[in-house]
């Protein structure tokens, strides 16, 4: 039986930390061995708000590199830039005629990013839930690994493959959306009501993922928890039950053992235990980052691009013929 094809893309914004890997990056790499895994660094999502041209260069290999060193690996998935596969652009405009105005207006994000300042919003910020279509139709994704802000996204990947199916014949597999069942959400360790991010200016709050040792302590030992001393996790204390999620996220226990194990123990006992647990859970990534070199990391890059464009080529090309556009000779 053939493998269930995945695709998931991550945006090359800053240093990766803890949530993307336990949200995201480590089930991409479990998700090699058992399926076909094509994974993104999207760079054209990424100049849909301003931006530094040398500084996104600068990211996109550095966020590469983070994800070969957490543990993706080019022989057993394809690992690419979004920009070097130029049918992401084509077919997004396809796809863009065949998307309403109506449907991205409703998008909860672009109102989100644009905030009072529609009206000076890009028009890229607006169509890109469309290109975000583009880059999971191509490759015929049977399932999007995502996180419950970006099923609005899916949905709406969903319609259009639907429609364009119904209009010119089908084409395009209607995929779905998944999402982990448990470490789907890393709360922010200060802002404890808001998820870890990149973009948060939150510095106290976020691990990132090339942190050294001595940070990671002190940031988990000074994260917010609670009234009372009871390493419990319960409605009326978020901050320890946050903490608590972390610890099984990271080791697979479940929490009820957890709290059995601190059972009438304080919290800083159980906060240095947790700052170890990361330290260990990051110390292997921040070595296999420092073995990496940014020409190795290219070549990796430029074999996955090679290998989704022969997958994205034919896609396309049944696309432009189902639209009516006229092959070119040759």
């Amino acid at each position: 039986m053939s493998r269930v094809r995945i695709l998931s893309g991550i945006a090359p914004s800053g240093q990766f930390h803890l949530g993307n890997l336990v949200g995201a990056i480590r089930r991409w790499v479990d998700d090699q061995d058992v399926q076909d895994a094509y994974y993104m660094i999207v760079d054209l999502h990424a100049i849909t708000m301003p931006q530094d041209p040398a500084l996104l260069r600068a990211r996109t290999i550095d966020s590469a590199r983070q994800l070969f060193a957490a543990g993706l690996d080019p022989e057993r998935s394809t690992v690419f830039i979004q920009s070097h596969v130029h049918e992401h652009a084509e077919l997004g405009w396809i796809l863009g005629c065949v998307a309403t105005f109506g449907e991205l207006n409703r998008m909860t994000q672009f109102k989100e990013k644009s905030g009072e300042a529609r009206e000076s919003a890009t028009a890229g910020l607006f169509t890109y839930p469309v290109l975000q279509a583009a880059d999971i139709l191509l490759y015929r994704a049977d399932e999007v690994p995502v996180g419950d802000d970006q099923r609005q996204h899916i949905e709406l990947t969903r319609d259009i493959a639907q429609r364009f199916n119904h209009r010119f014949g089908e084409v395009f597999t209607v995929p779905k959306a998944t999402t982990p069942k448990v470490g789907g959400r890393v709360m922010d360790l200060q802002f404890i009501d808001k998820k870890m991010s990149k973009s948060a200016d939150s510095p106290r709050g976020t691990i990132n993922l090339l942190d050294d040792p001595t940070a990671i302590a002190k940031k988990v030992k000074s994260a917010v928890t609670d009234s009372g001393s009871e390493v419990k996790a319960a409605p009326d204390k978020q901050g320890v039950t946050n903490l608590l999620d972390l610890y099984s996220a990271l080791t697979g226990d479940e929490v009820a053992a957890i709290e059995s194990r601190y059972e009438g123990k304080l919290y800083g006992e159980f906060k240095s235990d947790l700052a170890d647990v990361v330290v260990e859970t990051l110390r292997p990534v921040r070595e296999r980052y420092d073995a990496l070199d940014p020409e190795s990391v290219e070549r990796m890059l430029a074999t996955g691009a090679t290998k989704a464009r022969t997958v994205a080529a034919e896609t396309l090309a049944r696309a432009k013929d189902a639209v009516g556009f006229v092959a070119p000779r040759g």
